[in-house]
């Protein structure tokens, strides 16, 4: 995996690394080590235009359907982190180290919801808020439940950037939808410690998530917005801050955060009227205004492709689940394996790692053992004809 800092004014050095080692490369400006080391933690490894391309045409799945995934999962990521009662901070995180992963390696090749869970549980146990692999099991079984109301129809917010899902009437709450037996949670438990070491590994063990939600509050402390509180220019700004998590540009891994902090002030304000500096303020925090235009038009494409998206998912599960009671949920792999089957695209029996892996399953399928059932099939049918 490559993921590059893009050099800028205010960032002495940048990072080049792989799986196997990392290269630290200066720039031309001369800084003191202490202030290198400390602006490395304002600053995000980014991807290469070669990575982005990558992901989007050489992958075995659909643009819309890799769009799916994604969102349904960032979701699902966001709403374990509320009901954990993790920070924003927290749950953002791993937002942001989730789409990292997927960035190098393919989305089949773990459930979705176990890459969610092991997530959380990285960035949570490096923070001061850990969770046990317990509380995760009971938590991601009952968000994957017929009893959560986890994209419910109508759970739907009525605008991605300010409002909070409302509880859908008449909701059932069936506590043996969720109950979790000691052989389902062991088998969480491995596959939890699996997709965590994995993530590490894709990583090169750099954990290290810079958010711009403190820098959006500072720059808004050194700006003067006149007629307008700063607290509601603050939660507005916040607000697109989280919905820019969802996006499908990945603002998060080609934007630093300070750009993402400028972007998301601009969008704010000019949501709630507030009267900005005339001058090209957002240069004094080194943004320029050709990047700057790409993050508001890509933080305010959000909403509307989120609605898009859950009426996709919606639409999968029903597809899915012809005849049965299940009011949508979390898309798992065997929703989008009948939606390749559907559309008659087939995928391969490999992933990019070696590692035979059966779509929809959570193990990897042994090819002998596989054809030879398969001629065993075929000789019991030649029997049982000649009889």
């Amino acid at each position: 995996m490559q993921l590059a800092i893009s050099p800028a004014s205010s960032c002495a050095s940048y990072s080049i690394f792989d799986k196997n080692k990392t290269h630290y490369v200066q720039s031309n400006s001369r800084r003191s080590p202490a202030d290198k080391a400390i602006m490395s933690h304002m600053v995000n490894p980014l991807a290469t235009p070669e990575q982005l391309y990558q992901r989007r045409s050489f992958s075995a799945l659909p643009t819309e359907l890799q769009d799916a995934i994604f969102f349904s999962t960032q979701c699902l990521t966001q709403a374990a982190g509320l009901l954990l009662q993790l920070p924003q901070s927290v749950t953002a995180q791993a937002n942001v180290l989730l789409a990292r992963y997927w960035l190098v390696e393919p989305m089949m090749s773990h459930e979705f919801s176990d890459i969610s869970a092991a997530s959380v549980y990285l960035i949570a146990k490096l923070s001061p808020y850990p969770r046990s692999p317990r509380d995760l099991a009971l938590l991601y079984n009952y968000l994957l439940s017929p009893s959560s109301t986890f994209f419910h129809p109508s759970s739907a917010p009525a605008s991605a950037a300010d409002s909070q899902p409302q509880p859908p009437p008449l909701a059932t709450n069936i506590p043996n939808d969720y109950y979790l037996p000691e052989h389902v949670y062991n088998s969480f438990h491995t596959r939890l410690l699996r997709c965590e070491s994995r993530i590490l590994y894709a990583l090169s063990f750099d954990t290290h998530v810079s958010l711009p939600h403190p820098l959006a509050i500072t720059y808004l402390q050194a700006l003067d917005f006149l007629n307008t509180f700063k607290s509601t220019i603050s939660k507005r700004t916040l607000a697109y801050l989280n919905t820019a998590l969802l996006s499908p540009q990945m603002l998060y891994l080609t934007s630093q955060p300070n750009a993402l902090a400028v972007a998301a002030i601009y969008n704010a304000a000019k949501d709630v009227g507030a009267k900005m500096p005339e001058c090209e303020w957002w240069e004094v925090f080194d943004v320029d205004r050709e990047e700057l235009g790409f993050l508001v038009v890509g933080m305010r494409s959000v909403d509307g492709w989120g609605r898009k998206m859950r009426e996709d998912v919606q639409r999968m599960k029903a597809g899915t689940e012809s005849g049965s009671s299940k009011r949508g949920g979390m898309v798992t792999r065997r929703d989008i394996e009948g939606e390749l089957r559907r559309r008659g695209i087939s995928l391969g029996n490999g992933d990019d790692g070696g590692n035979t892996v059966g779509v929809g399953s959570q193990e990897p399928v042994d090819m002998e053992a596989e054809m030879a059932r398969r001629m065993d099939e075929k000789m019991a049918e030649i029997e049982g004809s000649a009889s």
